[in-house]
């Protein structure tokens, strides 16, 4: 189902929102905000017009989630904030060096993502915001196969020991992010029925099957079910499949 199809919650009837999810879903609406247009140029710098295709469709989604999310967050009562500094230090790590270190930093933004999107969801009381964290995770689920295919293929020709250092740094990013978001965001995911133990462990073995996915050299397995937590099942499809969204 594209998003066309699959439409926009209700706005009109109000969301409810208390504030600690609100402050937790404004910081996560500023990380969906950026216009993505230092990944599309190095998507594009890397020669494959399929994949700049796809990431330009990518970064739509994303700023469509930033649409959902402002919305989300009016339709309460509640403002957008222009910045914090999590994501000020994402988009840092992410456009220090190339494509694959970009990728790598985002992957580990998408797979927090699909945490919390799953524990707001799950946990909201408001139809809303339930409506709102279901079609934002039914995008991120498709989103993490897709840097997984790309990543793969980036690690492919890398030597083993080269290999082994880079995925070390990314796993101590990887468990940075964590402790950061599952202490900035603890208040909103008790409210989400979440404990920081219980959010911090999911993504830590979420991630690890990524890992696993992406570091086979010329593996074509499929990223593991872990990838979709709780009753979740993935479409199958990469954003390369998908009809443009009109946001």
């Amino acid at each position: 189902m594209t998003r066309s199809a699959a439409g926009d919650p209700e706005w009109g009837a109000g969301a409810r929102l208390d504030p600690v999810l609100a402050r937790s879903v404004q910081r996560f609406q500023v990380g969906e905000s950026g216009d993505g247009a230092n990944l599309v140029r190095k998507a594009e710098a890397a020669g494959d017009p399929d994949y700049a295709a796809a990431t330009r469709l990518f970064v739509a989604e994303e700023i469509n989630h930033a649409r959902l999310l402002r919305n989300l967050l009016l339709s309460a009562g509640y403002e957008t904030i222009s910045s914090h500094w999590t994501d000020a230090i994402f988009v840092r790590l992410r456009r220090a060096l190339g494509l694959r270190l970009e990728l790598m930093v985002l992957s580990i933004a998408e797979v927090v993502a699909l945490r919390y999107y799953r524990a707001l969801r799950d946990g909201a009381t408001d139809s809303v915001t339930t409506e709102v964290a279901r079609l934002i995770l039914d995008d991120e689920l498709r989103h993490v196969p897709f840097h997984c295919d790309r990543l793969r293929v980036a690690f492919a020709p890398t030597p083993r020991p080269v290999r082994s250092v880079l995925l070390l740094a990314w796993w101590l990013v990887l468990l940075g992010a964590t402790l950061v978001v599952a202490f900035d965001h603890g208040p909103a995911l008790r409210r989400l029925g979440v404990t920081r133990t219980d959010f911090a462990r999911d993504v830590i073995t979420l991630f690890r099957d990524v890992v696993a996915a992406t570091s086979r050299p010329g593996a074509a397995a499929p990223v593991p079910e872990s990838l979709t937590p709780g009753p979740i099942r993935p479409r199958g499809q990469s954003p390369a499949q998908l009809a443009p969204e009109t946001p």
